[in-house]
């Protein structure tokens, strides 16, 4: 889950951070049929399973150290392992690999986050979105259930340092931004227009072959309607990746979600996180540091991730680093649609096919 941005924007009017989960239940529930406030037809949610939290707890062999997955501000994600069918409970090991989300009981705001996830992914699907398979709303325990990405994160991948795992070539980073950029562009031109709000290479999970697909709608939101170019919404995201007018005003733009997808495109050219205080000050901020010298270049090479040396041609390099310039116009309404930027990238990836 993002972290808030509120504090950047102080005439925004915090939304209510105290109170269980539970104690919210009287005025927040999931609502099967609706998102946002905005229904649609309930056969759409009929696909997901209600677990109840004694198979769960059974599947993930009690949430046990072990099965931890990882740690974010929804709560835990588990391992765990159901029956390919009948989604019961199986032995560790045996049958389907699942990923279990189980709230922090203490976080108001990860239950919305829980309840936006569910009315999401609970009616689109997509081959770059993650599968939800169900949720598990008991007593005070609210989970949810994914399909498992085994090579875990985008990001898990692109930074890890010191390992004996090979950093990720040019062709598969390519692969990748190529899949989640057809994710993001179907979310955009869904029939009810949605912002997924989030958009960072650690939301970007990966199966076997390094086919992406976004995770976490826990902010997403659904799209300006009767005539509005915009949402206007608590400021809710992650440092580096939200859009400036976004930080500025609290207006949230389809477009807001391109700049972010350029940020993660300049996170794959260099290698580099998006923010780092380990780096020399001026280099911290990666957009405000390295964005002068896409535009020029005998200096895109030296910002270029040196792992990768010799895995692309400068054609492919240049196109990419346009490509991202035009993610991160200032001015929402300069940058491309996403359907465009598919068209960018499989163009770049046609570069590298022909130079094969």
């Amino acid at each position: 889950m993002g972290l808030c941005l509120a504090s950047l924007a102080s005439h925004q009017t915090p939304s209510k951070s105290g109170g269980s989960a539970r104690e919210s239940l009287e005025s927040v529930h999931v609502e099967s049929n609706s998102v946002n406030g905005t229904v649609f037809p309930s056969e759409e949610m009929q696909n997901l399973k209600v677990f109840n939290f004694a198979d769960l707890k059974a599947a993930t062999k009690s949430f046990r150290s072990d099965s931890l997955l990882g740690e974010g501000g929804f709560g835990k994600v588990y391992k765990g392992w159901l029956h390919e069918k009948r989604l019961t409970p199986t032995k560790a090991g045996s049958g389907m690999v699942v990923a279990v989300k189980k709230l922090n009981p203490q976080s108001f705001q990860g239950f919305r986050e829980w309840q936006s996830e569910i009315n999401f992914l609970g009616r689109i699907s997509h081959p770059n979105l993650v599968k939800l398979l169900g949720y598990c709303c008991d007593d005070v325990e609210f989970l949810l259930v994914y399909e498992f990405m085994p090579k875990g994160s985008l990001e898990n991948h692109l930074f890890r340092r010191n390992t004996n795992t090979e950093p990720l070539s040019w062709n598969t980073r390519l692969k990748i931004v190529i899949g989640a950029a057809r994710g993001l562009a179907f979310l955009h031109t869904s029939e009810k227009q949605i912002i997924y709000r989030d958009f960072k290479a650690s939301n970007i999970l990966l199966d076997e072959d390094y086919n992406a697909k976004i995770s976490d709608f826990g902010l997403a939101k659904l799209g300006p309607s009767a005539g509005n170019s915009h949402v206007t919404t608590r400021i809710m995201g992650t440092y580096g990746y939200a859009a400036p007018e976004y930080i500025a005003t609290g207006h949230l733009y389809v477009k807001s979600d391109v700049y972010g997808f350029g940020v993660v495109l300049l996170e794959m050219l260099t290698g580099l996180r998006a923010l780092d205080k380990n780096r020399p000050i001026e280099q911290q901020n990666l957009v405000e540091w390295a964005k002068p010298s896409l535009s020029n270049k005998r200096k895109l090479k030296s910002i270029v991730d040196e792992r990768i040396e010799g895995q692309y041609s400068a054609k492919e390099a240049w196109k990419m680093a346009q490509l991202t310039l035009k993610c991160l116009e200032r001015n929402h309404r300069k940058r491309p649609h996403m359907k465009d930027v598919v068209e960018t990238l499989e163009c770049i990836q046609a570069i590298k096919d022909k130079r094969k």
